[in-house]
């Protein structure tokens, strides 16, 4: 068995947590959405109204 293919763990100086190298056939970047997708979702949201959501949002509750 070959050392190169496990991950292994390397000391942080001055931290309580250790850190795991990358595994072997991954990638160690992480996934990073592109703005475009969080304001297509977010136009999407607000086109998508009910009939109460003017009046829900409006609405202030009691204070109790």
């Amino acid at each position: 068995m070959g050392d190169e293919s496990r991950q292994r763990i390397e000391r942080v100086p001055g931290s309580r947590r250790a850190r795991l190298t990358p595994a072997p056939g991954t990638d160690p970047a992480p996934d990073v959405s592109t703005d475009s997708a969080k304001d297509a979702a977010a136009s999407a949201s607000r086109a998508s109204k009910g009939p109460n959501d003017e009046r829900l949002i409006q609405d202030i509750p009691p204070h109790y």
